[in-house]
């Protein structure tokens, strides 16, 4: 009890002491929009904190509140027409193809409604509602006021100050009880006085069942004649002091000393199955209200600090500033200052641990086991239409979203994406029945909860084909990072499923007798041919090829640690050495974006996907393929630095492979550049809001996610063909960056390293082997020795002196120490 009571008091006191500026976020002001408001969440339940001291608004989210339902996308004959449209692309006759693909080789219904799908059965992610607490004091002048977000905590924290009274408010979203808690309170006694209350604009019942309780449930459409998933949330008042009485559609809170206001949701939707359970979800949600009611709110506070910091105290990241002045200089700043301050060119190395330790708390946030993926929002959303559905893009952007799963170890936030991946691979089967004729599975540019994984609803976009084959890898990258076996083998026939397919729809390509894909499109862009036309559907663009010898080579080392399926492994080996190759363009110097070398009605498009192999893959490299790096470079030179948030990103990554810090970090500046939170255009410049929300715009969280990535890349690198690990490999050549620590990165192979670096130089390494795998380390130009945990030096198996690596043997569970002399 006593530690509950001092944990809840340490809390409270260290709201006053100054921010810590790479793990607290600060706002000077209530927020006016969503995206200036602060995000929490426990991976299922959400919540959106404004901070408004007269009528606060919380966004409430559960992430499984998704319209929309059960219907077959797919045209179970589309297939027939697959012969034609493969001899039209053979004969040069793309437009002719893509037309034929329009009639016949789109999805069967209404698709994704164009992206706004909230009552088409592919439905959308929706908001739970607002939950609101109206102030009596409505007309005081509020002081000293200030909102922040620890991020090693999880709690957010609002003070004001009114008639000589401080009032705090703190919120969190626990994990082990399933309930936000928004705790209220005073430094003086009986100053409570507000209404509070629980709403949704459409769809939505509200009942008070007590003085102190209410509650709201519906049913979401479900794009067809009978209603969709069924959603209950309830909200309960506890109160030290004071009154609480029914006030129309809201709880009345008179006189309170404390207040603890407890909200739970639940729906009965059943996913990773389609079928919507039958159970009534309002009783579900009242016992996790009662079991948390029936709990001090400081024991609620100390469960969850416990849980979250189990995560995300595995990884941090630290750049050690010389500058005495520069902690002053940012301590007192709001988020948004801080952006503003960066754009002008002044210095704040604490901004980058900042945002690297937010994409984490995201993640943590918003992907938990056993829940639902983190989609295109995370799971924050205040809309009942949300951009593009609030779904899972498969041509980039859930693929971004779990980038810094394993390198930043938060491995196990990374399942919900496996489960999606099986939910795919369950229905992905009868769309490759009907379209491709193959006994494999697939997904394309998007799906959803329910299953969906025919195309789009338009061939100039929505006939990318490799959106499952790339979901695919990243169960093999999972394996990489862990070396967990049991895990392969359960997830080994959906690696296996996926490449039946993509050998199934390849075809011969007349030139060079290369395999292609067909028909298929570089994701969202088009290529110009030389009389003029412009198109979009096509054989064999150059990122199938990427993910496809990526996927082949997954399944060939699949099979073989299984020691199964010997046959169809000299299949996949024969046809990965058939796929087209990247090319090079003989006019530009550029890796080619399709087969044949077009031209590029945009330039700087968004998508980059013909860099594919530079990154996620490793098969272009600086040191193994050279003049593919050259032409890499070239090619993202000619795609410039600008972009949507979530492309920023992405370039970011693509620079820290090249080596190139510099220009990295450069454009990690440039998604930092601040948006106004009432930009939602996406014509408008790509960003960051003023609480770090990644600006497309509008807000996706994939940047967020992407740019977390990339800062690890800049710091960590290890690919899936060598094991080798690289420290500093992207390093900034800026006085702010040259020194510093790291923690709890993670390398394929089974480790986690923890690094110190001073003047640009690595210092001090530790290296935990999970599994007890031999540790491949580049060392450049220095002398070491290594020692086990005991402090014995231990003999190094292999030294490459023309590369810089070193191999040495280690034993599960045991830390090695490298001393640089």
């Amino acid at each position: 009890m006593k530690r509950t009571f001092f944990l809840a008091i340490l809390l409270t006191a260290a709201a006053h002491l100054p921010a810590q500026p790479e793990l607290e976020m600060l706002f000077d002001q209530p927020a006016e929009h969503f995206t200036s408001s602060m995000p929490l969440g426990n991976g299922r339940l959400g919540a959106m904190v404004f901070g408004n001291p007269r009528k606060e608004r919380i966004v409430l989210n559960e992430i499984s509140m998704w319209s929309g339902g059960i219907e077959d996308p797919n045209r179970n004959e589309a297939y027939l027409h697959l012969p034609e449209i493969q001899k039209l692309l053979i004969e040069g006759k793309n437009i002719e193809a893509q037309r034929l693909m329009q009639r016949h080789f789109v999805c069967g219904n209404k698709g994704s409604g164009h992206g706004a799908g909230a009552s088409v059965p592919f439905g959308c992610y929706q908001t739970l509602g607002d939950l609101t607490i109206n102030w009596k004091d409505t007309i005081s002048p509020v002081q000293n006021y200030r909102r922040s977000l620890q991020l090693d905590k999880a709690v957010g924290t609002t003070e004001w100050t009114q008639n000589g009274v401080r009032f705090t408010q703190q919120v969190f979203v626990s994990a082990p009880n399933q309930v936000i808690i928004i705790h209220l309170s005073a430094n003086k006694k009986g100053k409570l006085n507000f209404t509070t209350a629980i709403n949704r604009k459409e769809r939505c019942e509200i009942k008070l069942s007590a003085t102190d309780m209410m509650e709201m449930s519906g049913n979401l459409a479900n794009g067809a004649d009978n209603e969709g998933i069924k959603y209950a949330s309830v909200l309960k008042v506890n109160l030290k002091g004071g009154k609480s009485e029914k006030d129309k559609n809201a709880i009345k809170v008179s006189e309170a000393d404390e207040c603890t206001i407890i909200v739970s949701a639940r729906t009965n939707m059943n996913w990773p199955e389609v079928e919507i359970k039958s159970a009534d979800p309002v009783p579900i949600a009242r016992a996790d209200v009662s079991t948390a009611a029936n709990t001090r709110w400081e024991k609620l506070l100390e469960n969850h600090i416990q849980d979250y910091k189990s995560r995300f105290e595995r990884c941090q990241i630290n750049f050690t500033v010389s500058d005495k002045n520069y902690a002053d200089s940012v301590k007192s700043l709001s988020v948004k200052q801080r952006l503003v301050r960066l754009k002008k060119g002044k210095a704040d190395p604490a901004l980058i641990s900042l945002y690297f330790n937010y994409g984490r708390y995201l993640l943590i946030s918003s992907s938990r086991e056993k829940g639902m993926p983190a989609n295109l929002q995370g799971l924050w959303a205040e809309e009942y239409q949300t951009p593009w559905n609030g779904d899972y893009h498969l041509n980039i952007n859930v693929q971004m979203n779990y980038w810094p799963a394993e390198v930043t170890n938060l491995s196990d936030s990374h399942e919900p994406f496996f489960k999606l991946t099986e939910q795919m691979s369950r229905y992905g089967k009868a769309t490759a029945k009907s379209y491709y004729n193959s006994d494999g599975w697939v997904a394309h540019m998007m799906t959803n909860p329910w299953g969906y994984t025919a195309p789009g609803e338009s061939a100039t976009w929505g006939s990318t084909l490799t959106g499952g084959c790339w979901s695919a890898t990243h169960l093999w990258n999972h394996f990489l990072f862990t070396r967990d076996t049991a895990f392969l083998i359960q997830y080994y026939p959906l690696i296996k499923g996926s490449a039946r397919f993509y050998i199934d729809i390849l075809i011969e390509e007349p030139e060079n007798k290369w395999l292609v894909t067909a028909p298929s499109n570089s994701p969202e862009n088009a290529y110009q041919l030389p009389d003029g036309r412009r198109g979009q559907t096509c054989m064999g663009p150059t990122m199938d090829m990427q993910i496809g010898r990526e996927l082949l080579e997954a399944a060939i080392q699949t099979s073989k640690i299984l020691n199964t399926d010997n046959d169809l492994r000299k299949l996949w080996k024969e046809t990965q050495t058939r796929l087209a190759p990247n090319q090079i363009s003989p006019t530009s110097g550029r890796i080619q974006e399709w087969l044949k070398d077009y031209e590029e009605p945009e330039p700087q498009h968004r998508h980059v996907s013909h860099l594919y192999g530079l990154y996620p893959y490793d098969e272009i490299t600086p040191w193994d393929t050279p003049e593919q790096a050259s032409a890499a470079e070239k090619t993202l030179i000619r795609r410039g630095d600008a972009g949507t948030g979530w492309s920023r990103a992405w370039k970011i990554a693509f620079w820290a492979r090249l080596g190139n810090g510099n220009h990295a970090y450069k454009i990690l500046t440039g998604l930092f550049n601040p948006v106004d939170p009432a930009d939602s255009s996406m014509r408008s410049g790509a960003g960051t809001y003023p609480n770090l929300f990644c600006a497309h715009p509008p807000f996706q969280i994939d940047g967020n996610f992407g740019g977390t990535a990339g800062i690890a890349e800049m710091l960590i690198q290890s690919h899936g063909k060598d094991e080798i690990i690289r420290l500093l490999p992207a390093l900034p050549s800026l006085p702010e960056f040259a020194s510093g620590k790291a923690k709890g990165l993670c390398a394929r192979g089974g480790f986690t390293v923890d690094f110190e670096w001073k003047n640009g130089l690595i210092q001090k390494i530790e290296i935990l082997s999970n599994v007890g795998q031999i540790c491949k380390l580049h060392l450049p130009k220095t002398k070491y020795k290594i020692n086990d945990a005991k402090g014995k030096q231990l003999d190094i198996l292999q030294q490459n002196n023309k590369t810089d690596v070193i191999t040495f043997p280690t034993k599960r569970g045991e830390r090695y120490t490298v001393v640089i002399r």
